[in-house]
């Protein structure tokens, strides 16, 4: 069995999550009290307690699902003696979850992801006026037949693909008036459902522009070593373990788009037959099994998950 290990992205996020892993794993908990000290903030409170429209922001939901996704990395590591080298080929991260990738990877260090995120998470919020920007879930059309209704309602502002999730689900992002123009000629035509998505910005278009140049700024400031394994990085759905490389990538990927379909593809093309979903949720997992029925896939995000998971190496 090959394997990729992948980490979650936005929307991922819930009230509650990773607290069973800190109660169950005193590294997990390790996790938590260095994210909160490498932030100044007790994001593990808001992370257990809510209130869910604060983890929700972008500023807190990334470090946050970032967080859950090591601590769960740590407890394989130190109950297990599971060394990512060893058992992964690749690893991947949707949007967000490179960053996560990245550290499980040996990339950058544990302090240096969550502050990366929390800038990030900010940047991306001020790059647009709240409500001036908008994102579009469109399910039942093919890539193709997205791409050109983002272009044909681009006469009206920025309207783009943002995530290429699975076959038939595509994510359109851009200027608010655009992005509804979008949605009503993906129904015009055939789209099953295209519906506005509750977030708070447009992400991964070149609205971004903003948060890119900042994030440009961020990552020329922090060490970066070639990770364990390859990442099969978002922008261009290939391997890649050059640090500078990876650097120039994550600053492109937060207005280029999440090739997340043609990433999983790649890998089930190039060998992995099993696919490790790490953190909070199980939405790669289902994208994983929807994009190659090849692909077996597994979750590792509470205590249960873990012991499973050793048990099967």
């Amino acid at each position: 069995m090959t394997r990729a290990f992948t980490f979650p992205g936005q929307g991922s996020q819930a009230v509650g999550m990773g607290k069973e892993l800190a109660e169950a794993f005193p590294a997990a908990r390790e996790v938590f009290e260095e994210v909160n000290e490498a932030l100044g903030q007790n994001l593990s409170k808001l992370m257990w307690e809510g209130p869910g429209e604060e983890l929700t922001l972008t500023e807190n939901a990334q470090p946050a699902l970032m967080a859950v996704s090591l601590a769960a990395m740590r407890v394989l590591e130190k109950e297990g003696g599971f060394a990512l080298a060893d058992k992964a080929a690749y690893v991947a991260g949707h949007s967000l979850g490179e960053y996560s990738a990245l550290a499980a990877a040996g990339t950058f260090t544990l302090a240096d992801t969550a502050r990366l995120l929390k800038t990030r998470g900010q940047a991306m919020q001020k790059a647009v006026p709240v409500g001036e920007g908008a994102m579009a879930a469109v399910l039942g059309l093919e890539f193709e037949d997205a791409k050109a209704v983002a272009e044909a309602a681009s006469d009206v502002g920025v309207c783009q693909t943002a995530n290429d999730n699975a076959p038939g689900q595509i994510v359109l992002s851009g200027a608010k008036a655009a992005v509804e123009r979008a949605a009503e000629l993906a129904k015009e035509k055939g789209a099953k459902r295209a519906m506005l998505l509750d977030v708070s910005a447009p992400f991964h278009c070149a609205l971004m522009q903003p948060a890119a140049d900042k994030m440009a700024e961020a990552l020329g400031t922090v060490e970066m070593r070639a990770p364990a394994v390859p990442l099969v990085a978002n922008v261009t759905a290939g391997p890649v373990d050059d640090p500078e490389v990876i650097r120039k990538l994550l600053v492109e990927q937060v207005t280029g788009m999440v090739r997340w379909r043609e990433s999983v593809a790649w890998l089930a093309e190039n060998g992995v037959t099993s696919v490790v979903e790490v953190g909070s949720g199980k939405v790669l997992s289902g994208l994983a099994k929807r994009i190659s029925k090849e692909l077996t896939a597994a979750n590792v995000g509470a205590p249960g998950d873990v012991e499973a998971f050793l048990a099967s190496l």
